[in-house]
């Protein structure tokens, strides 16, 4: 026996269930809608700042036209991070207090609100209001909605799944470069409206969707609400409620609840406790995997890729900048299927050797060539795009994977609430220091290309962290990766998943198997004891 203390099994449509419930997957991959919003909101604002009439309302006039100071833009890039950071916590209490599905509801809800003060605001203080609201908003979706999609889909294609929340990300991003590129060149207030306001179609579909889906089976089961954990198990994985397979995975998460509740009662403070299970290494595992995913520099293209390349001598950057988007949600198709094949400690190792690489020759070519030497430009965006693919195939979709499933259960919503902060952390800390960083002018550092060989040095942090801290979990439910930190370490843990796998498979084939003689048996009472009346009749 490989294993410890805490039960093993499938998980939401474990090895005794056939891979064909579909409906189960879709249903759980539609949540995904909400990186929607992230991308799009993320996305929109590099292109509305660089708008005539929005520079126009929101700054003053100067030599060269209208523009925008390097604190206002800092400040309006930011301030959603911001908001984002303390939604990502308020995401904790609100998941476990009124359900993950009716958390991703009220945080769009709470989006809206954001939305629509941008869209009303004249001046810079209420814009800003806004956009703190959208980031609440935001905060909350995005911790709760890769936590709900974990919980409720299969764990043989569970990577995939919370995957497609990356990839609906990329989506956002793209669209936001598209509708920006259709009305930058409006002369009124709708070039900047329109972008902002297209969010509350997003939000409507997301919140008429979540309305219409199960409720985590597992979120049920740590209520007491068994029963309706049972129904929206059975929607899941496409079953009837009264069917043993049913009995045997609600068994299998009361058992693994039983045995977390034993170690803590789920507080903030447990997620800190030196257990035997590692529950504080892991909730620091997914802090600083968040917090690494920023440092690559990503958010650098999408927060500030438009002006970058107008300052690089790059015509048409609104163009390059839907180029890149496009790269974006294109590699992110590889990353989702790969998740589940290669792994997830293989994917983010090459990731981040691949960004390495590629960030060190932008900065290389970019300090060595001219602004007017076209081919010279051409390589810098070829490498970026590059870049883009590495981060969109391994990072992107893999870091939310990682998160959403290393955490034990009692204290899942709390550490995936501080894994989320530490992204929104991380994301402010980079938009908000950015412009500084690379805009020229007094009080500005002026590095200009020269701030991807800072990216590229966090990339080779990145790789040494991958290599020392994130197991591979593919393939693993979600109970049995308590089982794997509890008896390894990440740089040994492909050799002992296999070997988990192994026995789980196994177990659960006995387990099913005695279920359902069980059923069969009490069936054959059921019938006897009806032959037996209707002959004393």
């Amino acid at each position: 026996m490989a294993g410890g203390g805490v039960p093993m099994g499938p998980g939401i449509g474990g090895d005794g269930t056939p891979k064909n419930k579909w409906a189960g997957i879709f249903m759980t991959a539609f949540a995904a809608f909400g990186g929607i919003l992230y991308g799009y909101d993320t996305g929109v604002i590099g292109g509305v700042k660089v708008m005539g009439d929005w520079l126009k309302t929101f700054g003053k006039e100067g030599p060269k036209g209208y523009a925008i100071s390097t604190g206002t833009e800092s400040l309006v890039v930011s301030i959603l991070s911001a908001g984002t950071f303390v939604g990502a916590l308020l995401a904790a209490p609100i998941g476990d207090r009124i359900g993950r599905k009716w958390g991703i509801i009220s945080g769009t809800l709470v989006f809206c609100i954001g939305v629509a003060l941008q869209m009303a605001a004249l001046a810079v203080p209420l814009f800003v209001v806004g956009r703190i609201f959208a980031g609440i908003g935001v905060g909350i979706i995005s911790c709760l909605v890769p936590m709900y999609q974990s919980e409720c889909s299969p764990k043989w294609i569970r990577g995939a799944v919370v995957s497609c929340y990356q990839w609906a990300i990329t989506i956002g991003l793209l669209l936001a470069s598209i509708v920006n590129e259709g009305t930058a060149k409006r002369p009124n207030h709708s070039s900047w409206r329109i972008p902002i306001g297209i969010q509350f179609v997003w939000a409507a579909v997301l919140i008429f969707g979540m309305f219409l889906l199960p409720e985590s089976p597992r979120w049920l089961i740590a209520r007491g609400r068994d029963q309706e954990a049972g129904v929206n198990l059975g929607r899941l994985i496409g079953m009837a409620p009264e069917d043993p397979e049913i009995d045997v995975q609600l068994n299998e998460i009361r058992a693994n609840l039983r045995a977390e509740e034993a170690i803590g009662n789920g507080g903030y403070i447990d997620c800190f406790r030196g257990t035997h299970n590692k529950i504080r290494f892991r909730v620091l595992t997914g802090i600083f995997l968040q917090g690494w995913q920023q440092l690559t520099g990503i958010n650098f293209i999408f927060y500030y890729g438009t002006t970058f390349f107008q300052r690089s001598g790059i015509s048409n950057s609104f163009l390059i900048s839907i180029a890149t988007n496009v790269v974006n949600v294109g590699m992110t198709i590889p990353g989702i299927y790969l998740v589940d094949k290669a792994g997830r400690r293989s994917l983010l190792l090459w990731g981040a050797a691949g960004m390495l690489i590629c960030e060190y020759v932008v900065a290389v070519v970019g300090v060595t060539v001219k602004d007017t030497d076209m081919a010279g430009q051409k390589v810098l965006i070829a490498f970026v795009c590059i870049y883009i693919g590495f981060f969109a195939s391994t990072w992107g979709p893999v870091s939310w994977v990682v998160t959403s499933e290393i955490f034990p259960l009692n204290v899942r919503a709390k550490a995936m609430s501080m894994a989320t902060a530490s992204n929104w952390l991380f994301n402010f800390a980079i938009g908000y220091a950015t412009p500084y960083l690379v805009n020229s002018g007094r009080g500005n550092l002026n590095l200009g290309v020269k701030v991807f060989f800072i990216w590229g040095s966090t990339c080779a942090g990145c790789l040494i962290f991958t290599y020392f801290c994130i197991p591979e979990t593919k393939g693993l439910s979600l109970e049995a990766i308590d089982v794997l930190y509890q008896n390894t370490t990440p740089i040994h843990s492909v050799a002992y998943g296999r070997r988990l796998k192994a026995e789980q498979q196994e177990m659960h084939s006995q387990e099913y198997l005695t279920e359902k003689a069980t059923t069969a048996g009490h069936g054959k009472d059921k019938v006897a004891g009806s032959t037996e009346y209707v002959e004393n009749a």
